[in-house]
């Protein structure tokens, strides 16, 4: 029996944190922008957009996502929220898209209209992106994108 039980604790959950820190490598953040917005079928009062986004990955290991979710903001006001369960993997030093079919509830659309001036329009609109791609228990990377877009004007009878 170790005559100092309580130091022989200590030093075996330091050396195990130390061990867990070397399991977790140092990754770079994937840069994810926004690269396209184009309508999609709506129901009812709704619009739905389909954002494309290219994600880029900056490290030397693949990087797999199981689900992406993702909250657009235009004028700041949310405009469009989505989730999607498309699974894949991003190879090491290489990029791809990623399409998200999101929503845009009569409620938000109301807002976004009265918010806009008869001269602002549609173009050059300023946006954030916060969203997330889901890759397991430590794997999951958060992401944000902003800058300014133009919306895709509706077909006549979609709004």
């Amino acid at each position: 029996m170790p005559r100092h039980p309580f130091r022989t604790l200590c030093t075996c959950v330091l050396l195990l944190a130390l061990s867990a820190c070397a399991l977790f490598p140092n990754r770079d953040p994937l840069n994810i922008n926004v690269v396209g917005i184009e309508p999609l079928q709506g129901q009812d009062l709704e619009v739905r957009f389909a954002v494309k986004l290219r994600l880029q990955n900056p490290n030397d290991v693949d990087i797999q996502y199981d689900g992406v979710a993702l909250n657009l903001d235009v004028n700041g006001k949310l405009l469009a929220s989505g989730v999607s369960d498309q699974k894949g993997t991003i190879g090491r030093f290489s990029e791809g898209v990623l399409t998200v079919p999101v929503t845009v509830s009569a409620f938000a659309a109301l807002r976004q209209a009265v918010g806009l001036t008869e001269r602002q329009g549609l173009d050059n609109l300023p946006y954030e992106l916060h969203g997330k791609l889901a890759g397991g228990l430590f794997g999951t990377m958060r992401f944000y994108d902003s800058g300014t877009l133009s919306l895709p004007q509706p077909a006549s009878g979609e709004w």
